[in-house]
């Protein structure tokens, strides 16, 4: 939705600025969530610039638009003047901010020659060629900069200083010089800026005015839904508020339109305590009464039973989130209510496939409606600019989202941010993350480079873990299995419940899958340490660090297979091989070898055999399969 205005030059959402002037589009990555740049944001860009190459590349009173784009943790685009200048990305391994100048970025940062560093100059012959794309090698090179390491972001230049190419080099500095082949910089970007564009100071009110039509039509669309929605439901209407920017943004919006709603604040007992100001700021500054239900300290009561919240098996989201927000709609509204979310598509996968008005199936009778489910979060930015609204002070500190701060889908550039500015609630976090290391012989590196955030960590995290030397194999089977189970209606996701359990011990997997006992629950399928079971919809997980996930379409479906999880994992662990499920199976489909049961391709998902089963009958309550 970005374009940019070349008379005002500044960024509108629509083709034409509120001057009458067209504005053109630009490129931006998607999902192209596109926000503000704040002043922080300024700052830090400008900061990394000066440490990679010398010089800064955002002027003062520049108007820059940052957008998050898919990356290894955290990167996002830098746009200015109508055109990306660069990225900037975090590096989990160094823990720093590097900069990937595009030729734009590039220009602007090489406007003087003096303290410029991590440059390479080219003989004219080769100019025509890098321009075009071609990577940068080494007998073309005239001079470099001797501090370039292999690895390091470059700026290629002409003999006249004007860059050509930017990207990555693949040798040092000196060699660049002295050897006569090979690779010297790896191209990202090419081309020559003619000019660079002078920038004119703006503010954001000015990006206010250019927008203003748009914001008036996107508010009259969000006030018609919202007294629409209001209207046909002809229920009791609240609104939750998070002390984030879109709840803030959906609360404005309810207030024009609506009186005598409820304001409902979810305290999940791991909110920064910037955003409990924000929540008591909000109230005061409307005059509203914000109903709170406070989750206290259900989290760190939980921890240890569960170990760390993953992002395959966020239990948290069930017992800080989920538990809170049904009691608060139970205690207010026990005939039911609608109630107004800042949801927005951009957000997620789940949330762009989730509806404007949905159900929540886990809360009896409660309407969930986003009046601002098509808004990107510039939308909302402006959009509180312009009411002059409260907003939550951390998105002046670099977060663009604001939850849960030990959320496992936050990246680790968020999480050393949050170190620097409250060390004492990391710290009481790493606590239990280095126990939980220690308990399963993960190591330190578990806990330093963020690994904990999953069961499975994605390919690029695991290979980061080979290359440290990290443990992700958890240690010594056996033990008293104690299973914890918690489960509810999946809120980042469009619909559906899922559960999470945990026994609190590492499992042999291939021991599991071996005994085929989780075939009772579905076609199997197992690969880089997790095991799935599978039928339909309906689907189990199980990980080596003994956490289990259920997914289903209902509740008793959700419980129903994470109670034949348990049962089918305690049955291949403590199998005695009394034959039992043998005699019972239909389909002949349980076998015993070497004294255990194994169930084969034959099983057709009845159950009997867990029925039949002593380990799971003195489990306690029975298992329930229909066929």
């Amino acid at each position: 939705m970005l374009h940019w205005c070349p008379q005002c030059d500044l960024p509108v959402l629509e083709p034409i600025c509120a001057c009458g002037s067209p504005a053109g589009k630009v490129k931006v990555t998607p999902p192209g969530d596109i926000r503000p740049a704040f002043q922080h944001d300024i700052d830090h860009i400008n900061a990394t610039a000066i440490a990679q190459f010398g010089n800064p590349m955002i002027p003062d009173g520049t108007i820059a638009i940052m957008n998050k784009v898919p990356s290894d943790d955290r990167m996002e685009e830098i746009i200015a003047g109508g055109v990306a200048l660069a990225n900037i990305r975090f590096d989990v391994e160094s823990g720093k901010w590097g900069l990937l100048p595009r030729m734009e970025g590039a220009a602007r940062i090489f406007t003087e020659m003096d303290d410029r560093r991590h440059w390479v100059i080219i003989d004219e012959s080769a100019v025509p060629f890098i321009q075009k794309g071609a990577s940068t090698l080494a007998p073309g090179v005239i001079d470099a900069d001797p501090g370039i390491i292999p690895g390091d972001e470059v700026i290629v230049l002409s003999p006249e200083g004007i860059p050509v190419s930017a990207g990555r080099a693949k040798m040092n500095g000196r060699e660049m010089v002295e050897v006569s082949r090979g690779v010297a910089v790896k191209t990202r970007w090419s081309g020559i800026v003619e000019t660079v564009t002078e920038i004119v100071p703006h503010s954001w009110d000015d990006v206010v005015t250019a927008n203003l039509n748009i914001l008036k039509d996107f508010e009259a669309k969000a006030h018609n839904f919202i007294r629409n929605v209001s209207r046909s439901t002809n229920r009791p209407v609240s609104v939750s508020y998070s002390g984030g920017k879109d709840s803030l943004a959906t609360l404005l919006l309810v207030m024009d339109c609506l009186e005598g709603f409820d304001v409902l604040f979810a305290d999940t007992g791991l909110e920064f305590p910037e955003t409990l100001e924000n929540v008591e700021e909000v109230g005061r500054h409307y005059g509203l009464t914000v109903r709170t239900y406070h989750a206290g300290e259900v989290f760190w009561d939980s921890i240890d039973a569960f170990g760390p919240p993953t992002v395959e098996a966020r239990w948290c989201c069930k017992t800080c989130k989920l538990g809170p927000i049904s009691m608060l709609i139970e205690e207010n509204f026990p005939e039911g209510c609608l109630t107004f979310i800042g949801q927005r598509k951009y957000e997620s996968e789940g949330r762009a496939r989730s509806d404007k008005i949905w159900k929540n199936p886990w809360i009896g009778n409660q309407i969930a409606a986003s009046p601002i489910q098509n808004w990107t979060a510039l939308h909302i930015w402006l959009y509180l600019f312009w009411k002059g609204a409260p907003y939550n002070p951390l998105y002046e500190q670099g977060f663009d989202r604001i939850g849960c701060w030990l959320c496992p889908s936050g990246s680790m550039a968020e999480m050393s941010r949050i170190r620097n500015i409250h060390p004492e609630m990391w710290a009481k976090f790493e606590k239990k993350l280095r126990s939980h290391a220690d308990k399963f012989g993960y190591g330190r590196g578990w806990v330093d480079y963020g690994l904990w955030r999953w069961q499975n960590p994605p390919k690029v995290q695991r290979e980061m873990a080979e290359r440290l030397g990290i443990n992700l194999v958890p240690g010594e089977f056996g033990g008293e299995m104690e299973f914890s189970m918690v489960l509810g209606y999946r809120p980042c996701k469009a619909g559906g419940v899922s559960a999470e359990g945990s026994f609190g011990m590492p499992l042999n997997l291939e021991a599991i899958e071996g005994s085929g006992m989780l075939r009772v629950l579905g076609e199997v399928h197992s690969m880089d340490g997790v095991i799935t079971s599978a039928r339909g919809e309906d689907n189990v997980q199980v990980f080596a660090s003994g956490t289990v996930t259920a997914r289903s379409d209902t509740d008793a479906g959700a419980r129903r297979l994470m109670r034949g999880a348990e049962s089918s994992i305690r049955r291949s662990v403590e199998c005695t091989g009394c034959g039992l499920c043998v005699a019972k199976c239909e389909v002949r489909g349980v076998k015993v070898k070497n004294g255990q049961a194994v169930v084969n391709e034959n099983c057709n998902h009845c159950g009997l055999c867990l029925k039949a089963c002593p380990v799971v009958r003195y489990l306690g309550d029975q298992v329930e399969f229909t066929r």
